[in-house]
């Protein structure tokens, strides 16, 4: 068995430490001493959305390849975390400490039994490869609102039938209702 392992432009090029004068309006995330207040479900390994989308400029689709082509997005595997956190230990305490999770996961083959954010009920269908094909990989935040500032990811739209249904209008495609509902 071959294991490759890849990071995402940013580390590469060290981005995710350096600030310069020509990025003075960089997003720098907030040291978080207490999560007890953060809105959205406790997870087993604190993943900072903010620091990876948004401090560090990891495109959504890095880590949620599969949303582009699968009805789901996939929560990223632990060999995609691994490409990133083989390397880079964290640069405080706590950030080490969850780290550590994500190598002892690794390590002990055994990935984060993450606790769902989004839910659809079963008799609606959110194909996601379609919704980037129509409105491009920069369209999360449509849905997902903007978790490159969300320490700790929370579900922002009501997931409705009448949201959604605004949605379609407001970008001309179909609501033929077995589109999402089959």
């Amino acid at each position: 068995m071959v294991l490759i392992l890849t990071l995402p432009p940013a580390v590469l090029t060290s981005q995710q430490v350096q600030t310069t004068s020509s990025q003075p309006d960089r997003y720098r995330a907030p040291v978080i001493s207490d999560t007890g207040n953060l809105k959205g479900p406790r997870q087993p390994i604190f993943f900072r959305h903010d620091i990876h989308a948004g401090q560090d400029q990891i495109p959504c689709m890095y880590c949620h390849y599969s949303a582009a082509i699968s009805s789901e997005p996939g929560i990223p595997s632990l060999q995609t975390c691994m490409g990133c956190h083989q390397l880079i230990g964290g640069s405080t305490p706590t950030h080490q400490a969850e780290i550590q999770k994500v190598r002892a996961a690794w390590r002990d083959r055994k990935p984060p039994e993450w606790v769902r954010v989004y839910a659809l009920p079963g008799f609606a269908r959110f194909p996601h490869m379609r919704h980037i094909k129509r409105l491009g990989t920069g369209a999360c935040a449509t849905c997902h609102g903007d978790v490159q500032k969300m320490p700790q990811v929370q579900q922002v739209s009501t997931l409705r039938m009448g949201w959604c249904v605004r949605c379609h209008m407001q970008n001309n495609v179909t609501r033929d209702c077995s589109v999402c509902h089959y």
